[in-house]
């Protein structure tokens, strides 16, 4: 009853002078170029994203976030952690970001905590939250464990303070005091 001629066929002789978007992206691949991938503005996503390259956030996500790279857009927001090499905050995140390099920039909002190598916070940027710098040895391993790999942030040392004995201080020799009298006029 009803038959394809070539004729009828979906991929006609325009569409075939064009590389598939698979082919493309193994072509790319190929010659070791990242990928993007964009979460578009009117876009909300309920849950975890974990990929190997670049993402830029316009829309929502309710979720943590492991690639490389991020961009949260003005637009952008997060609510959940972001664990990556890179990130820039354009829009609003609210969870913690563990980052070798972050960048918060004017208008931002940054609600959470950042684990970081790097952080460079722009006049009008808004950040509550603690910042906590990673050692470089331990940003390279995190680096080399790939986007997911979360690391502690390096210890700040105490510094204890020794002041010198206070001469009013009581003595630990029984009281006598040490200190030599002075001369009485006569």
């Amino acid at each position: 009853m009803f038959t394809k001629t070539p004729s009828d066929s979906p991929t006609s002789s325009k569409d075939s002078d064009f590389p598939s978007t698979e082919a493309s992206v193994q072509a790319l691949r190929r010659a070791g170029q990242k990928l993007s991938s964009l979460i578009a503005g009117d876009m909300t996503l309920e849950g975890n994203i974990t990929g190997g390259g670049d993402l830029q956030i316009d829309g929502t996500i309710k979720g943590d976030v492991r690639v490389e790279r991020v961009t949260v857009s003005e637009n952008g927001q997060v609510e959940g952690g972001i664990f990556a090499e890179a990130v820039e905050v354009r829009g609003k995140v609210g969870g913690s970001i563990s980052a070798k390099e972050v960048k918060l920039y004017d208008g931002c909002k940054m609600d959470g905590d950042i684990t970081h190598e790097r952080l460079s916070v722009e006049s009008g940027a808004s950040f509550q939250g603690k910042s906590m710098r990673l050692k470089p040895a331990a940003a390279g391993a995190q680096a080399s464990q790939g986007a997911g790999a979360v690391t502690k942030p390096a210890e700040t040392p105490t510094i204890v303070r020794k002041d010198p004995p206070s001469p009013f201080a009581p003595k630990e020799n029984g009281g006598a005091s040490t200190t030599p009298k002075s001369p009485t006029a006569i």
